[in-house]
């Protein structure tokens, strides 16, 4: 297979009872799912491309769309000295996964030419008004395009972004139309009809395709285009996984095996999964994983509408830094949670320690090695402690981080999450949690026909003073 040398790696030794003992999962376990493994395969293969699973076609139709978005990245680069993404959720995790992993870390703060042409980059994920005045003290208007993206148009935050933005560049005497891409869906919503209004430059979110599933579209080409990242790389990596995955037998299928694992260990009650890159490239991976798997699999029914509470709580971690605020918990703390660590094989660059300390032993022992030796040493002996406590983890491998590997990371994720949701029998592609909370916004502020949320707001909604202090 073409790039078959850098295919990511999934090593569950340490989920197994013969390295962690009574934790450990056995072939009695693994025998005990296979019916929900089987379901959950055939279910994926009937549903993959339609409903909210067109994402699971991204890699394959996409030439015209990503010609597009080259075009207009070029365009963006060639006039506009910052890019700024207006959005939420997947809107604003995605971009910045794969910002923080294929840029220079320092990217806003090195020259445009050591950038290679690529405006400074900022994402705007809240409504915190400081940091709307924060980011309108730091850039210059006329120097920057802004991305709005909701596929609903109606995302309050990002909306309300939107308002503030088109309100400046106006007093500012500059036309929103040259400074404003939208990306939305393209039939339905308040955007697209902004959008068609205004004259705005439109990208598309597929219909089947929902907010965390969609940085393999326009929702992150677009960011990464003009950040100058390969896109077709992107979508390359994550093709090759979806055809490694789905076009081999299930006991070769990675990221079914990596959702089996969690389903059995979510049945023996490991209700947490920590995700604890070893990279500072991958710590907002850990960031989108966490929508991911928590917006996904977080459900109080199932399929047929039998009430449940299902889920597993991601929490992020980066290595080495949460040696020293986390792995203390893991270590000797409740046998409560799933640990996944992600390794790199070769890091892009290397850094010699330099000799010195001659007369200090305890430091001078690290002189002669590299930070790369370090790090690599630093993961195998967390692995080592959580492993000896009988604590439950596995590594995925990156070879090196690519936009090839990148690509594979997120389709490995999203067919993981697919498979489990199937596996414990709910919609993983819902979020009804999220639209009540959504709903309850509109409602307090005013929005027309939310009148009976705000009657229902005003009468569930009672405080005692009894309980404040």
């Amino acid at each position: 297979m073409a790039n078959i040398k850098q295919k990511i790696r999934l090593d569950y030794n340490n989920m197994m009872s013969e390295a962690i003992g009574e934790q450990g999962f056995t072939k009695k376990d693994f025998a005990a799912v296979e019916d929900r493994v089987d379901f959950a395969v055939n279910y994926f293969n009937e549903k993959a491309g339609t409903g909210f699973m067109g994402w699971t076609k991204l890699h394959d139709e996409q030439d015209a769309i990503v010609a597009d978005i080259i075009t207009a990245a070029n365009e963006v680069r060639a006039n506009f000295k910052n890019f700024v993404v207006l959005g939420i959720g997947g809107s604003a995790l995605g971009p910045t996964s794969v910002f923080q992993a294929l840029c220079h870390m320092r990217h806003n703060e090195i020259t445009a030419t050591r950038r290679k042409g690529a405006p400074k980059f900022y994402v705007e994920d809240n409504v915190d008004p400081e940091r709307m005045i924060a980011l309108l003290q730091t850039i210059s208007l006329k120097d920057t395009c802004f991305n709005v993206i909701t596929k609903s148009g109606s995302t309050s935050e990002t909306m309300t972004q939107y308002l503030v933005i088109k309100n400046e560049l106006e007093k500012a005497g500059l036309d929103p139309k040259t400074h404003i891409i939208t990306t939305t869906s393209a039939n339905s919503g308040n955007l697209i009809k902004i959008s068609q209004a205004e004259g705005y430059k439109t990208f598309y979110i597929p219909d089947g395709v929902g907010g965390r599933f969609s940085e393999l579209c326009p929702v992150g080409l677009l960011p990464a285009a003009v950040l100058g990242i390969d896109i077709a790389g992107l979508l390359e990596g994550a093709k090759f996984m979806y055809e490694l995955c789905t076009q081999s037998e299930n006991n070769s299928n990675m990221a079914l095996t990596a959702a089996k694992l969690q389903y059995i260990a979510m049945n023996k009650g490991k209700n947490i999964s920590v995700m604890m890159p070893y990279a500072d490239g991958l710590k907002y991976i850990s960031d989108w994983y966490s929508q991911l798997w928590g917006e996904s699999l977080g459900k109080n029914k199932l399929m047929d509408g039998t009430p449940c509470n299902m889920g597993q709580t991601p929490v992020k971690a980066l290595g080495v830094t949460d040696q020293h605020s986390q792995i203390q918990l893991y270590a000797e703390g409740p046998f409560d949670k799933v640990i996944t660590f992600i390794a790199v094989d070769k890091y892009r660059k290397k850094v010699v320690i330099p000799q010195g300390c001659d007369e200090f032993p305890n430091v001078n022992f690290l002189c002669g090695h590299t930070m790369n030796e370090l790090i690599v040493a630093e993961r195998n002996a967390t692995e080592y402690a959580v492993t000896k406590a009988g604590k439950l983890n596995h590594t995925i491998f990156l070879p090196v981080i690519n936009e090839f590997t990148i690509g594979q990371l997120l389709m490995f994720f999203e067919l993981k999450t697919a498979y489990c949701g199937f596996m414990l029998n709910i919609d993983p592609f819902d979020q009804p949690g999220v639209e009540e909370g959504k709903n309850a916004t509109y409602a307090l502020l005013g929005r027309p026909g939310y009148e009976e949320k705000q009657r229902e707001l005003n009468a569930g909604n009672k405080k005692y003073k009894k309980y404040m202090m």
